[in-house]
């Protein structure tokens, strides 16, 4: 029997591929479990439309995030901090202080875990920071670190 998967089975199938499965086993329990459903005409149409409809939004995604880097390529987030001798900074500037300033200055909400500081930032002046937004779309953010008086 065909079966569409609506669920990952380990070991048969993920969620949405077709697959041929025995009679007894997509009966009684596939189905049953609410795992898998019947590939007739209906549902597969219906698989198809969510796939047309899951497309759409990944597009929309990508467009947002590409529209997210162009804004944010534009901007230098401006920090302040202590610093002792030759520019070093006592304690450092983390992702979490630059989410933070770009949601209070510019308004842009970005999760601290996608921008993608390798280390904290330790010294006086201007830094390049990458910022994950999307699987394929990545921007670089200007900070721009100054002594507090």
């Amino acid at each position: 029997m065909k079966v569409i998967f609506l669920k990952d089975v380990k070991g048969k199938g993920k969620k949405g591929e077709i697959k041929n499965v025995a009679d007894g086993y997509a009966n009684n329990f596939l189905i049953k479990q609410g795992l898998a459903v019947e590939a007739n005409k209906e549902n597969l149409s219906k698989l198809n439309a969510q796939k047309k409809k899951e497309e759409k939004l990944a597009e929309q995604e990508l467009a947002q995030a590409k529209q997210l880097k162009e804004q944010l390529e534009k901007i230098t987030v401006e920090l302040s901090a202590k610093a002792g001798e030759g520019g070093r900074l006592f304690g450092s500037i983390t992702s979490k202080q630059i989410a933070d300033e770009l949601q209070k200055k510019h308004n842009i909400k970005i999760d601290k875990r996608k921008i993608e500081l390798e280390e904290a930032i330790r010294s006086l002046g201007y830094t390049k920071v990458p910022v994950k937004l999307h699987s394929e779309v990545t921007a670089t953010l200007n900070v721009h670190v100054k002594e507090a008086n």
